[in-house]
């Protein structure tokens, strides 16, 4: 059944005149009438009496009254279906790491979906390794975070830098030295992040290296809750500079004298041969630029 035809029949009710609707739609008329003729063959009965006064038959009145909730819907659902074919809605999974999560995300999601209410964003917050598989199992759209391990058949586009500080409390022995090494630690407590947290494996690695592995320590699930723990003399931790703004009271900041502190994050999809949603494509692109030239004051005195 043709949605435009339904409409003609309506405006035609509406006028008492197929000469107004086909006026108010910038048809001819003869196209008017043979959309209703053809709409009554659809429906195989008379919906409008022949003759000099405009009148309908009973089912032409019954017709009229239920067809008017059906094209509101059905213009309603091809809105949808134009909006989703666009990028305008659709909904989103995505899979964010901390500190993304919760200091650089929630600013730009609000800018985007000023710009596109119509699309729904789902956030689910976790570890690179646990989001990227959840990618892969096609749980979420895209993922904000470090590079997934290698042989996972994804796609990763570096974005930008995370750089890291040393915490302490600020009565702790190192606070008061001017330059700090990883070798330095070696005897003080150290707060690290959860085993899978790619952060932690490549501190691991690195304090191997220097052959000054901590052997006391405690681990924290969430790197965003570190500095608190630090404010509470509970040990020392190397910090993404973006969750010290401010720092807690009752800690100090210093630079930690060694390359590698860092971490590169950026966005994971999957590759070429799985396309896009549009919705998704969009945000993809949104973020891409935020991200990339996001320009972050940290305003914090070293």
């Amino acid at each position: 059944m043709d949605l435009k035809a339904i409409k003609s029949f309506q405006l035609i009710v509406a006028y008492g005149s197929f000469k107004r609707a086909a006026e108010e739609l910038n048809y001819a008329q003869s196209t008017v009438t043979m959309q209703i003729q053809r709409l009554e063959n659809d429906l195989g009965v008379q919906l409008i009496e022949r003759g000099t006064k405009f009148k309908l038959t009973e089912a032409g009145r019954l017709f009229y009254e239920q067809s008017l909730p059906i094209a509101q819907d059905l213009e309603r659902l091809q809105a949808a279906i134009t909006d989703a074919r666009s990028g305008e809605a659709g909904h989103i999974r995505l899979g964010v790491t901390e500190p993304t999560a919760s200091y650089r995300l929630p600013p730009l999601l609000s800018r985007f979906m000023a710009d596109f209410p119509r699309i729904h964003i789902s956030i689910e917050i976790a570890s690179t390794p646990t989001l990227c598989d959840r990618l892969q199992q096609n749980e979420l759209d895209i993922v904000i975070g470090s590079a997934p391990e290698l042989g996972t058949r994804l796609y990763f586009e570096p974005l930008f830098t995370e750089p890291f500080a040393l915490l302490l409390p600020e009565e702790h022995p190192l606070a008061g030295a001017a330059n700090i090494a990883l070798r330095d630690i070696q005897g003080h407590r150290l707060l690290i992040t959860s085993a899978n947290c790619p952060y932690r494996k490549q501190l691991s690695f690195l304090l191997h290296q220097q052959g000054s592995a901590a052997s006391d320590t405690i681990e924290i699930g969430s790197m965003a809750a570190l500095p608190h723990y630090v404010a509470y003399g509970l040990g020392i931790a190397l910090v993404p500079m973006v969750i010290l703004q401010p720092p807690p009271a009752g800690t100090v900041i210093r630079t930690i004298n060694i390359d590698g502190i860092h971490m590169t994050s950026g966005i994971t999809c999957h590759t070429s041969f799985h396309p896009m949603k549009p919705a998704v494509s969009k945000l993809y692109q949104y973020l891409k630029h935020e991200l990339q030239h996001m320009k972050q004051a940290l305003g914090i005195q070293l």
